[in-house]
C-alpha cells in the first residue's frame, strides 16, 4: 500500500493498521511502502554531514557490531524525526500492549516521561550509514530498564541505483528450535516496522514468547543509509 496523504500525521493515520497487527504477529515485522517522499529521504539523508545534529558517532568496526557507522540524533530532534516518533507510537503501542503484561501510555510524551524518570534521556533515533563491503550484525536495541518492543527503520537509499546488497534481515530465535529468519526488501521510503527483543507466537499449547534480532547484510555496492526511529531513549 502507498500513503498518498499529506502529512506525517494523515499518512500514520492511513496506514492498514489491521495489516501491520497481523503481519507482526505472524512475522515480528511489516512493511509499511512509501511512507516517505524521495525528497524527504534526501534531506534526512543530507543531515548525515551536519554533526550539530547529533549527540554521538559510533564507527560499528571498534565495537565489533559490524563494519559501518551511525549517529544518533541530540535533543531537539528534527521535526521529521520528531513527528514520525509521536505519530507512529500510539497505534504500535495498541500492539505492544497485547504482546506485554507492561502496560504502555497512549501517548508517547507519557512514555518518554516514564523513561527518563528512570534515567533514560539520551534519543535514540539515528542515521546508519553503509558503504560496499559494510554489514550490520544481528542484534537488540535495549538501551534500559524500560523497552517499547517495536521499532522502526525507513529506508533512504534506492536500491539498484544507490546500492546493491544490504538487506535488511530479522532473525526469530525459537527455544528449542532452529532458528527463523526473515528477509526485508524495501524501497526509497518504506518503513519496516518489527520487534526489539522478544514477541509473543502461538504454539499448539498456548503461547510462548521468541527472542528477535535484527541486522543488515553485506552491501555489494554503493551507498545505502537509513533512519531509525527508536521509542525508548537510552541511559
Amino acid at each position: 500500500m502507498v500513503i498518498a496523504a499529506r502529512s506525517i500525521a494523515d499518512r500514520v493515520a492511513a496506514i492498514d493498521w489491521s495489516r501491520v497487527h497481523e503481519d507482526s504477529n505472524r512475522f515480528g515485522c511489516a512493511v509499511v511502502a512509501g511512507l516517505l517522499r524521495p525528497r524527504e529521504c534526501a534531506g534526512l539523508a543530507a543531515l548525515y554531514e551536519d554533526d550539530a545534529r547529533f549527540r554521538s558517532r559510533v564507527v560499528m568496526a571498534r565495537h565489533g557490531f559490524g563494519s559501518g557507522e551511525y549517529k544518533y540524533f541530540s535533543y531537539p530532534l528534527p521535526g521529521i524525526v520528531a513527528d514520525l516518533r509521536a505519530a507512529l507510537y500510539p497505534p504500535l503501542a495498541n500492539i505492544a500492549n497485547e504482546w506485554s503484561a507492561a502496560r504502555y501510555p497512549p501517548s508517547h510524551a507519557a512514555f518518554l516521561k516514564r523513561c527518563h524518570a528512570a534515567g533514560q534521556t539520551r534519543p535514540t533515533p539515528l542515521l546508519l550509514r553503509y558503504r560496499a563491503g559494510d554489514y550490520n550484525c544481528l542484534h537488540q536495541d535495549l538501551y534500559g530498564e524500560h523497552v517499547f518492543p517495536l521499532q522502526v527503520a525507513f529506508l533512504l537509499s534506492r536500491p539498484a541505483e544507490d546500492f546493491s546488497g544490504g538487506e535488511f534481515v530479522l532473525a526469530e530465535q525459537r527455544p528449542r528450535m532452529q532458528s527463523r529468519v526473515e528477509v526485508v526488501k524495501l524501497g526509497q521510503g518504506d518503513a519496516v516496522i518489527f520487534a526489539v527483543n522478544e514477541r509473543p507466537v502461538k504454539g499448539a499449547n498456548g503461547f510462548y514468547r521468541v527472542k528477535m534480532r535484527h541486522g543488515v547484510s553485506r552491501l555489494r555496492s554503493g551507498s545505502r543509509q537509513t533512519l531509525g526511529i527508536i521509542f525508548h531513549d537510552a541511559k
